[in-house]
């Protein structure tokens, strides 16, 4: 089969698709991150938010109807769906749709698991009619083309395909881990075990579910319908419906690939401070493994239109600067020093200070002769001047959370400040 054919084919299977993007966990490992938003609505990568990261997935990889399921604290995350993604054509039959727990199914309520979610919404499916149905997880940064596992999702014959990554066996215990014969088709899953089993042959390595599932439409919906009509579910995934399908159906693992080809490629749980600073921190590299800069795969987004960043005052002592670091539109780097840090929009750095090692959120004022280093600044903050944060753990504390890696994090309640907009 010819290139252009593949591409043919693979588009084909995208256009009978529906993607189903899971959006409404708090991610409370995330502490007071997601106080007042849900996991997938954190601000990440200077100007992105993370349910930017599948829902471009989805329209890269050519999948336009996609469906975003949300419930906790939702507000942020559906105000910036609605102002960034409004491109899609209604009458091409693409469409971004919010999908919020609204009592569709009797005696519903909040969805009460990932699979119950699906479920409240199964006629809300129907109507679109889709031969596939890709389950996403809404809190993950990666880049990947689905259309190569619709390809290999039909080509095995699968009734369900789960995206699957190799992990080390300490971090598997997060995850699903599935065991595989030689064949890719999954013979045992266990949703994060106390003890997960290495791969045969590779000790110390598990292989671990994604949360990306593609099921043939009409298998999905029986499945939902049987586990909704069983008092002893929990109605998750991972715990309920993939452990009862392995024995009577055709449940294949698909190992990830990022769109570079890499084996295995860039994917991030920034579920915790420590990993959402690290993960933003790694964009600054020369060569990071996740390049924002590609323009054959790019990550979207609503952005405000921001003036360009400034860097005022060339004085000793007093000079606006910026190194190994990334700035975004509207900040203001005053007579001040910003090194090894990820900036987001509007922030302003007052003369005299000093910013290292550092995440800053969008809104943030830092005041004159202000020494921050390894610290998390959410929306809002306003930093008086001549604060010190990140070199005594044990007075932070007092005020602030202090990761278990030294990451300080700090937001306006912790200030005594409100914050008055969406965050």
């Amino acid at each position: 089969m010819s290139a252009n054919n593949s591409t043919r084919f693979v588009s084909r299977l995208t256009r009978d698709t529906l993607a189903l993007i899971l959006a409404g966990g708090r991610g409370s490992r995330l502490k007071q991150l997601t106080d007042w938003r849900a996991k997938p609505a954190v601000p990440f990568g200077g100007k992105f938010r993370i349910i930017d990261f599948p829902l471009s997935n989805c329209v890269n990889s050519g999948i336009r109807r996609v469906g975003i399921l949300t419930q906790y604290k939702a507000h942020s995350l559906m105000r910036h769906v609605q102002q960034g993604w409004g491109f899609m054509r209604g009458e091409l039959g693409e469409f971004v749709e919010l999908l919020p727990a609204s009592q569709r199914t009797e005696g519903g309520g909040w969805y009460a698991g990932t699979a119950d979610a699906v479920f409240q919404n199964v006629d809300i499916l129907r109507n679109h009619s889709p031969e596939y149905v890709l389950i996403l997880a809404g809190d993950h940064i990666y880049k990947m083309d689905y259309g190569d596992m619709l390809a290999a999702h039909v080509e095995t014959g699968a009734d369900m395909t789960i995206g699957c990554l190799q992990v080390p066996v300490e971090e598997a215990k997060a995850f699903g881990v599935m065991s595989v014969d030689e064949n890719m088709h999954v013979n045992a899953f266990d949703e994060k075990p106390n003890n997960p089993n290495s791969i045969p042959g590779k000790d110390g390595v598990a292989l671990a579910s994604m949360g990306i599932y593609i099921f043939n439409a009409k298998f999905l919906y029986e499945q939902v319908i049987k586990d909704a009509d069983n008092p002893d579910s929990s109605h998750d995934f991972g715990h309920d419906i993939i452990p009862s399908l392995i024995d009577n159906y055709n449940v294949v693992a698909f190992p990830y690939k990022d769109v570079q080809g890499n084996d295995p490629g860039y994917w991030r749980d920034v579920g915790t401070i420590d990993a959402f600073w690290s993960a933003n921190l790694e964009l600054i590299g020369i060569t990071p493994e996740l390049n924002l800069y590609d323009d054959d795969w790019p990550i979207w987004t609503y952005q405000a239109q921001e003036p360009p960043a400034k860097f005022v005052f060339d004085d000793d002592g007093r000079r606006g600067s910026a190194v190994d670091s990334m700035v975004s539109g509207g900040c203001l780097i005053s007579g001040s020093t910003v090194r090894h840090s990820v900036l987001f929009s509007n922030v302003n750095v007052h003369s005299y200070a000093v910013v290292e090692n550092s995440v800053v959120l969008p809104d943030v004022n830092i005041g004159r002769h202000c020494r921050l280093n390894k610290v998390v600044l959410d929306k809002g903050c306003d930093i008086p001047p001549n604060t010190v944060i990140g070199e005594d753990h044990e007075e932070d504390a007092k005020r602030f959370y202090v990761s278990p890696s030294g990451v300080v994090l700090v937001t306006p309640e912790m200030l005594g400040q409100n914050y008055r907009y969406v965050r």
